[in-house]
């Protein structure tokens, strides 16, 4: 028998349960992985509260993970047992000592990046690269605002745009935050526990604003990120930390100067094996060029998973957080 956390009714952390269980045998396209290391990401909280609908009750969580082929489907033909494999997109169940996956929803890891740091990096890191190389491409030389700039996908991102020729201003919750993301490349932060976004954006950029703002926080910052994209900008909402965007009067976008808005997800970006593969590609390569660092700065046990969660919506995490079966 395997180990996994599952849930039988959404809730906190406390409906999160560390269960025997039998691994299915991987079906003719699906590959059967032992994970070596497991990431945390809000996204499983969404599912464990029932913001997102999981597919049924008892659901497993997490859908990022690395570890090695242990078995593969009578069609399976881009993995072998013993590979090296990366996931980012789920299916749910990754919260477990092994997991049943979808051909096409693996990578091909390196042999130069490690299980913990493509554990802590799939999801963020492609994340980051849809946002800046794909939902907007930039080119360098622009000014952009993230928010939550010392997050797991805060701190991907300030790096990557520094590689890029980007100014980021970064939203944080306190001046240890601010000081962390500029350390990753963050060109200006903004403390938006006493100081105004909106208002500091304009500062910073000399009145302009901004033509892009990248918003993974939700409700909280939705009016400042729409105060402070420039006209017929863009506010790309990625995320619900503090909640989902509801209500959005599409008058409002008017009036803010034409802006545009979307919601992205991965699933969109990575819609087949190729985009997923070279969209790893581009991730794995700004690692082993040493323009990424990749911080694990919290390991749990795979028992402790409800702490783990805990931790993260508390905002008490910084970089990114693995369980290890």
């Amino acid at each position: 028998m395997a180990k996994r956390i599952q849930f039988r009714a959404h809730g906190g952390p406390e409906v999160l349960e560390y269960v025997d269980y039998q691994p299915a045998e991987p079906g003719p396209q699906q590959v059967r992985v032992s994970n070596k290391a497991i990431g945390l990401n809000f996204i499983d909280t969404y599912y464990r509260s029932g913001l997102y609908a999981p597919p049924a009750l008892p659901s497993g969580v997490g859908s990022e993970g690395a570890g090695i082929v242990e078995a593969v489907g009578s069609a399976v033909t881009r993995f072998k047992v013993g590979d090296r494999v990366a996931y980012g997109s789920g299916p749910l169940g990754a919260y477990s000592d092994v997991h049943v996956l979808p051909e096409a929803n693996l990578v091909h890891l390196p042999d130069a990046i490690s299980f913990e740091t493509a554990a802590g990096v799939m999801l963020k890191g492609l994340t980051v690269q849809y946002l800046l190389r794909q939902t907007y491409e930039l080119q360098g030389g622009e000014t952009i605002l993230f928010h939550a700039a010392a997050g797991g996908v805060g701190l991907l991102a300030c790096q990557w745009a520094k590689a890029l020729g980007v100014k980021l201003i970064g939203t944080v919750s306190s001046p240890a935050k601010a000081e962390l993301a500029k350390a990753h490349g963050a060109w200006a932060t903004i403390d938006y526990s006493h100081e105004n976004v909106a208002q500091r954006v304009l500062e910073l950029t000399d009145g302009k604003k901004v033509p892009v703002v990248y918003d993974g926080v939700g409700k909280d910052t939705w009016p400042a990120s729409l105060d402070s994209a420039a006209p017929r900008g863009l506010v790309v909402s990625f995320g619900n930390a503090s909640g989902a965007v509801d209500g959005v009067n599409l008058g409002i976008l008017a009036a803010k100067g034409s802006l545009y808005v979307t919601r992205p997800t991965l699933a969109t970006y990575a819609n087949n094996a190729e985009n997923l593969q070279r969209m790893a590609d581009e991730l794995f390569g700004m690692i082993t060029s040493g323009k990424l660092k990749v911080d694990i700065s919290q390991r749990y046990a795979l028992a402790d998973a409800a702490k783990a969660q805990t931790e993260l919506s508390a905002r008490r995490t910084t970089g990114s957080t693995v369980l290890l079966p």
